[in-house]
């Protein structure tokens, strides 16, 4: 009985990473998205220079 509750408890964890995993893919997709358009979507300052629209 022991055996078999490790392997599930390990099957558990397996899959709560791979999720957690994909999950966090996601994110860095949405987040270099985000970066690629900030240097598309610039707007330019009064003295006719491009400024960004995010301040990092």
């Amino acid at each position: 009985m022991g055996p078999l509750l490790l392997v599930l408890l390990l099957a558990l964890i397996l899959f709560g990473a791979g999720f957690a995993l994909k999950i966090l893919w996601w994110v860095a997709v949405i987040v270099l998205i985000v970066w690629v358009l900030g240097f598309v979507m610039r707007g330019t300052h009064s003295s006719g220079g491009r400024n960004r629209w995010y301040r990092w």
